[in-house]
């Protein structure tokens, strides 16, 4: 596919090692074909196989290694190994044979991988359909064979060693290849089987609700957040998903049916008559193929509650219910110049927040106090960029000073951008040579990333510096002090560009440097003059719901549509 045109750099880049390897897999077939020596071509069909095995790095390692960007590189190098023999010593007519049935092996590689691509998912945990969904073949393992058959030609060209290696390994290669195409091709049929079960397997299963959920790869937190209170509702219901990797994520979250349905036109299949309600967690353009069944009643809950641009987006007009955590959620919209009635929004607060401890004393009482710093990312546009750490070594180094712990949690899609994931690799050098030498307990990397929750490390901290972000709303829950980093506004216009910063310290940061953190950290971890304004705007902001049974809120009106 020829790339746009501002992907061509990316593009060109990703391709110039292929083309490096291309380049010197022609010369050292050149040199074989009119060299003196058959030992000309030596270096450069070296030279192929290191950038051969540099582009394949991370398939050698254990990922899917993708054949067709190098098949030229292998048939030129297989070239070689065969005009090295036939032109500079008596060529084995066993080598010849080997290069042949080595050559058919590589170019069956391509119809291979195009019946392997279409082994997919159809349903997970779903009797009658599927329990546990085929597995692709792996056709990585059958390339690898291939490419050792073009080094035992290589090897046997330029070392004089008798063709019958090269031919043993060859003709294994081809049997390989053989029998992942079978193996892909069984697969399709049980996929095809699994189709045509699939409605008939729905319907017996009696599904309350779905929740849909389509989302870039690695973005399980968005649902995961939902699943256990939607378990909590006691209905039968299933996850749609539209993508084979947010299969596999849900999969690892939940035990009810997971189905996945790509196309439009696929949905048909899903939609039973005993579903009375889909759950949406995020705004996915997707969205809009299921919300086209218009007997459903369309809930959307959003993956949490912020300030941020995306959380006043005119699109939430296209549910028939907005879940808000409160009613700054509602205000929010009209605000920004989206009016939407006021019976599309119901205020059920954010049951994720139902354990997080609320503060049990003064910030000033506390001696050495754990900071949590919780950044956000660089969002996917411009005007959706809040993230502070690119500067958050410095607030880091500040904290430090004063004798403060850290538990370091930035948001998962910080490793989508290099300058965030360098900025994060810094931070955590940072805390982990502090900890070496201090003794503070900072806790980052996996244990405060994967082994914690979100709310686990709210509990673990007595206060909290971040950005325009969920996560701040959410810590409002707790009353514990906080600061909020302006990025992308000057400090003094922060609060009226977003309205939950009345609650908290503000930090200047506009224009890539912080300013006035040392009299922000003062008032944060001492005074604290914003203690009683938190604590009025957590209804605002996280609903006028009591904490005794507050989660059953959101569980009383979800179950009142099914």
């Amino acid at each position: 596919m020829t790339p746009g045109r501002s992907g061509v750099g990316e593009w060109l880049a990703g391709r110039l090692p292929v083309l490096a390897a291309e380049v010197a897999a022609v010369l050292a077939l050149l040199l074989a074909a009119v060299g003196n020596s058959p030992f000309w071509a030596l270096p450069p069909a070296l030279v192929a196989v290191g950038v051969l095995a540099w582009v394949w790095r991370d398939g050698l390692r254990g990922g899917r290694i993708s054949s067709e960007e190098t098949l030229v590189v292998r048939l030129l190098l297989l070239a070689t190994g065969y005009l090295v023999g036939a032109v500079h010593g008596n060529l084995d007519p066993f080598l010849a044979v080997g290069v042949g049935v080595a050559a058919v092996a590589i170019l069956g590689e391509t119809p291979m991988m195009a019946v392997s691509r279409s082994v997919y998912p159809v349903s997970a945990n779903l009797p009658g359909s599927g329990l546990r969904p085929p597995l692709r073949p792996n056709t990585s393992r059958a390339v690898l064979v291939n490419s050792v058959a073009v080094l035992a030609a290589l090897g046997c060209g330029f070392s004089g060693l008798i063709g019958v290696v090269s031919l043993v390994v060859s003709v294994a290669a081809l049997g390989l290849v053989g029998f992942t195409g079978w193996q892909a091709i069984t697969r399709v049929r049980a996929r095809h089987r699994s189709e045509a079960r699939l409605t008939a397997a729905l319907t017996a299963h009696e599904p309350a609700f779905v929740v849909h959920w389509e989302a870039p790869a690695a973005t399980g937190y968005q649902i995961a957040m939902w699943l256990p209170y939607l378990e909590r509702l006691g209905k039968k219901y299933f996850v749609l998903v539209r993508s084979e990797a947010n299969f596999n994520e849900v999969l690892r979250l939940t035990t009810a049916p997971v189905v996945f349905r790509a196309g439009l036109t696929e949905l048909d299949d899903v939609i039973v008559p005993s579903l009375k309600a889909a759950f949406y967690v995020n705004t996915a353009t997707k969205n809009c193929h299921l919300i086209r069944y218009t007997r459903l009643k369309h809930i959307q809950l959003n993956h949490g509650d912020s300030d941020k641009v995306p959380s006043h987006n005119p699109v939430f007009r296209m549910y028939d219910k907005n879940f808000v955590a409160g009613q700054a959620a509602i205000d929010r919209f009209a605000a920004n110049g989206v009016h939407m009635p006021a019976e599309m929004f119901s205020i059920v607060g954010r049951p994720q927040v139902e354990n997080v401890a609320i503060a049990s004393e003064p910030i000033a009482a506390i001696t050495s106090p754990r900071v949590l710093y919780a950044p956000t990312w660089s969002g996917f546009y411009a005007d959706s960029n809040y993230s502070s750490l690119p500067v958050g070594y410095d607030i880091i180094k500040a904290l430090l000073a004063r004798g403060c712990s850290v538990v370091f949690r930035p948001h998962p899609y910080s490793q989508r951008s290099a300058a965030l994931t360098a900025e994060c690799a810094r931070i955590r050098t940072l805390l982990a040579e502090d900890r070496r030498t201090t003794g503070r307990p900072h806790v980052f990397g996996p244990q405060a990333e994967v082994k914690m929750s979100v709310m686990d490390c709210f509990n673990a901290s007595d206060v909290l510096i971040s950005d325009v972000s969920s996560v701040v709303a959410d810590y409002l829950y707790s009353e514990k002090p906080f600061a909020m980093v302006a990025v992308s506004v000057p400090a003094e216009r922060f609060t009226d560009a977003f309205p939950l910063a009345r609650a908290a310290y503000v930090i200047d940061a506009h224009g890539g440097r912080v300013q006035g953190l040392d009299q922000v950290l003062d008032d944060l971890l001492g005074s604290d003059p914003l203690a009683s304004t938190r604590h009025d705007l957590k209804k605002y902001y996280l609903g006028d719901i009591p904490s005794e049974g507050y989660a059953q809120h959101f569980l009383d009106e979800a179950g009142r549509y099914l």
